[in-house]
């Protein structure tokens, strides 16, 4: 399980523009990797649209945002083209990132039980450092709540 003060684990995944990205290439900046569990959801894009409005407020704090689903790089262009996201999507199709960050688990929807990715967001430090684990969130007001935790 991921702590609070230990390094951020490294990974590089594809971007929804098909670029590759590699977390610790962004040190020196806040880092805001929110884990969703599918795109064009109701509570996914809700969750995605409070980021796009806040978005401006947290480039100010020079905070980098970027959401990751198991959905490929196809599936988050048009989720980003469709609610006009102004931020990076990754995708993490074999779900090895979420399972490295503990994510990755059972879930339940609509009285059914799968394996998918419990909504988490991590607040990553400019030294790469686990500044804040919010686990198990609600996607409405979210946005708002990382705002208020950004060192």
């Amino acid at each position: 399980m991921i702590e609070e003060g230990k390094a951020a684990p490294d990974f590089e995944l594809q971007s929804d523009s098909g670029q590759t990205v590699k977390l610790s290439a962004l040190r020196g900046k806040p880092v805001v990797l929110y884990f969703y569990p599918k795109d064009d959801t109701p509570g996914c894009t809700t969750e995605a649209c409070e980021f796009r409005d806040a978005y401006d407020v947290f480039r100010e704090r020079g905070a980098e945002v970027l959401g990751v689903s198991p959905d490929d790089v196809t599936s988050h262009e048009k989720f980003k083209t469709k609610y006009e996201l102004p931020f990076t999507l990754l995708a993490d199709p074999d779900h090895t990132v979420a399972e490295e960050y503990g994510v990755w688990g059972e879930r339940k929807f609509a009285g059914k039980t799968y394996m998918g990715i419990n909504r988490s967001t991590f607040i990553i430090d400019a030294d790469g450092k686990i500044a804040r684990a919010m686990l198990g969130i609600k996607a409405a007001g979210h946005a708002a709540e990382v705002l208020e935790s950004l060192p």
